[in-house]
């Protein structure tokens, strides 16, 4: 982090102990107990936040926490921005639009890195999106074969695809239930990530890259 505030840049982390995880994939509750495995606590994402955000704080970087899945992560991200800790959040399609009940459905589709959680906490990450206390949607984008996941269920990989559903579930789960609007939306998938990363998009100014995607909605 102290050769981050020197360069200038970001560090993003993806925040889970893996000494927190009884099994990946699956949130460790009603779920994964009906599903006969131990499942992943929210505890395992939640520690590593707040130790990375303190230590951000401490140095003065500039810290990134992707895909965050709890309502708690929300709240401690909300606290050490408050303090004054140059932290930004992410969170996927898939966490504001679907909880743990997915995987009763859908089974190892749903299986994902941090795990679909509670349904309140995807309503805190809506939340947190309306209050500004999560700056990006980012996709995670994690596809994979059929035949991998047809696999047992402590077997199949953890991940699901994004890039081609973020912008239609933004619309479907955010703006057309009131939380966004589109503008919002819209800021939240391409300006802010290309400013936090220092990257010459996201925006339209006069001489700026016409880096355009146009859009039925």
């Amino acid at each position: 982090m102290r050769k981050s505030k020197q360069l200038g840049v970001p560090l993003s982390f993806h925040e889970e102990d893996p000494d927190l995880v009884g099994s990946p994939g699956i949130n460790a509750g009603k779920i994964a107990q009906a599903m006969g495995v131990e499942g992943a606590s929210s505890l395992a994402e939640e520690t590593l936040i707040a130790r990375d955000c303190l230590l951000a704080l401490k140095t003065g970087a500039i810290i990134n926490i992707q895909h965050i899945s709890s309502k708690v992560s929300v709240e401690l991200i909300r606290m050490m921005k408050g303090l004054g800790a140059r932290v930004y959040a992410e969170v996927t399609p898939q966490h504001f639009s679907l909880n743990e009940e997915a995987v009763l459905e859908k089974g190892t589709l749903a299986k994902v890195n941090p795990p679909l959680r509670t349904e309140e906490d995807r309503y805190a990450l809506i939340q947190g999106l309306k209050d500004d206390v999560i700056d990006m949607i980012a996709t995670d984008h994690a596809p994979h074969s059929m035949e991998e996941k047809r696999k047992q269920l402590t077997e199949a990989p953890s991940g699901i695809i994004g890039l081609e559903t973020a912008l239609a579930l933004g619309i479907t789960e955010l703006v057309e239930k009131g939380y966004l609007t589109m503008a919002q939306l819209i800021r939240k998938m391409s300006f802010c990530p290309a400013e936090l990363y220092h990257l010459d998009g996201g925006r339209m100014n006069v001489g700026a890259p016409g880096d355009l995607v146009i859009f039925h909605p």
